[in-house]
């Protein structure tokens, strides 16, 4: 996925939320459903209710989570869904890695991510503990 393709109109924001498949996160709330779609794409939609604060704080949410997902989702989901992301009030004050932690964790944990965005140490010592062998023959 290169580009994020937008949902825009309000029928396709209803039927995400009437799939009631949801993740709730302290910087962001993420929906899925699948796409009705035969395309292989996924359909990304960003929304922030008027309980967030005045136009210039919805308008600075959005923009947030719109960097946060072209970061995040290229590569990173599977195609033939449709997702919106709902901004919150912490949305401003949150640090932007905590964003793209916070949204990795919800497609892993929606089942929508082919990676699930963890490290394991065991790897790690594994491969670190390989490359000193190398390295000492």
């Amino acid at each position: 996925m290169s580009a994020l393709i937008r949902l825009k109109r309000r029928a396709d924001f209803l039927r995400v939320a009437r799939a009631q498949r949801k993740r709730v996160m302290p910087g962001l709330i993420l929906q899925v459903a699948q796409s009705i779609n035969e395309q292989s794409l996924v359909r990304v939609g960003f929304t922030a209710s008027r309980r967030t604060g005045n136009a210039v704080k919805r308008n600075r949410i959005r923009r947030r989570l719109r960097a946060v997902a072209a970061a995040v989702l290229p590569g990173v989901v599977r195609v033939g869904y449709d997702l919106v992301l709902i901004g919150r009030t912490k949305t401003l004050g949150r640090p932007y890695t905590d964003l793209l932690a916070d949204l990795k964790t919800a497609l892993y944990s929606l089942g929508v991510s082919w990676m699930d965005g963890r490290i394991k140490k065991k790897s790690i010592k594994k491969s670190s503990h390989f490359l000193k062998k190398s390295t000492d023959s």
